[in-house]
């Protein structure tokens, strides 16, 4: 099919493509930023099919943390689309083990009794990759991340390259610590069991609020990662890196800041986004993006991400927007 971009410009696509295959078209970033989109100045499902002569206009989400969609994959049809939304979620994955693998050899250089700050700020560990024939130390940690070499065996390799006795570290990749040196704490409402002090993250794929059941998974250097107990990279975590999974719980009465998607489903009308939006401006959360897609029956379907201090009145925010004319349906939603 052949459309237009709104400039004139034309871009040749696959038969059956739809806007997220005409957004990778133009730009990865325009099609990894992707909220929405326009055909012949009407707003669309992203999974519409284009027609030839459509012109297509791109509704970006300029947020920090806009991503694809794992869905995307299961409507688009241009190689590059598909390609490209891969590339991200393994770029994502990728970064998981870098992490995992870097939490691993510090545990292990702990029960060593090696000096950290000196050994990472150090060439040491550069070496020991090139002597291995990983390209640069992120890889080393990839691979003990993924589980292809041990940290246990790192540290023996890093102990006689340094010329220092083996301390006897233990064979295994170490259970969680008793405790984890950090001086910042992200998520005030968190408790970690059995530690007292340690960097604590609100995991963004699944935006876990207080009353939501939660598991911790140890990062690397990030402290611990907190995602619901029915997200489905929990479920991943646990499966794969059980051993850097952690018990943790909400405290009772405790101050954070939360994100929170929800879904407002309506009768689409003039206005009704400005009164969604200033709905929720008056229930005092700070709205981060938004998205709207109308269906040929006249439904308009608006995706919000907010941030609220205080994660028991989400359900007095729901009631206030289910209060706006035209709309039937409004629901927290999660971004897997």
């Amino acid at each position: 099919v052949f459309v237009f971009t709104p400039k004139g410009s034309v871009i040749a696509l696959p038969g059956g493509s739809t806007p997220v295959d005409f957004a990778y078209s133009v730009h990865t970033d325009v099609g990894n930023r992707c909220a929405g989109a326009k055909v012949n100045g009407r707003l669309v499902p992203l999974e519409s099919k284009l027609n030839n002569g459509d012109v297509v206009e791109v509704v970006l989400n300029k947020g920090e943390h806009a991503a694809p969609s794992r869905d995307w994959l299961n409507f688009v049809k241009s190689p590059r689309a598909r390609s490209k939304i891969k590339a991200w979620f393994s770029k994502e994955r990728r970064e998981e083990a870098v992490e995992a693998g870097r939490e691993s050899i510090a545990r292990q250089m702990r029960k060593a009794g090696l000096p950290l700050q000196k050994i990472f700020a150090g060439h040491a560990l550069l070496e020991l990759s090139h002597e291995l024939r990983y390209p640069d130390i992120s890889a080393l940690y990839s691979a003990v991340g993924d589980g292809h070499v041990s940290s246990a065996s790192i540290i023996e390799k890093l102990i006689a390259s340094m010329g220092q006795e083996d301390s006897h570290p233990e064979p295994t990749v170490a259970t969680f610590p008793t405790g984890v040196q950090t001086t910042r704490r992200s998520s005030s409402s968190i408790e970690v069991a059995g530690i007292g002090d340690v960097y604590v993250k609100l995991a963004r794929c699944c935006t876990p609020v207080p009353g939501d059941e939660i598991m911790g998974f140890i990062t690397k250097g990030n402290g611990v990662s907190v995602h619901r107990g029915d997200c489905i990279n929990a479920a991943d975590l646990k499966s794969n890196q059980g051993e850097r999974v952690v018990e943790v719980k909400w405290l009772a009465g405790a101050a954070s800041v939360f994100l929170v998607n929800i879904q407002v489903e309506a009768l689409d009308r003039s206005r009704l986004l400005a009164d969604v939006t200033r709905t929720l401006s008056e229930q005092h959360v700070n709205i981060l993006s938004a998205a709207v897609s109308t269906s040929k029956d006249r439904t308009a379907i608006s995706r919000f991400t907010f941030e609220m201090a205080d994660a028991t009145h989400l359900d007095a925010v729901l009631s206030a927007v289910r209060n706006i004319e035209g709309v039937y349906d409004v629901y927290r939603t999660f971004n897997n």
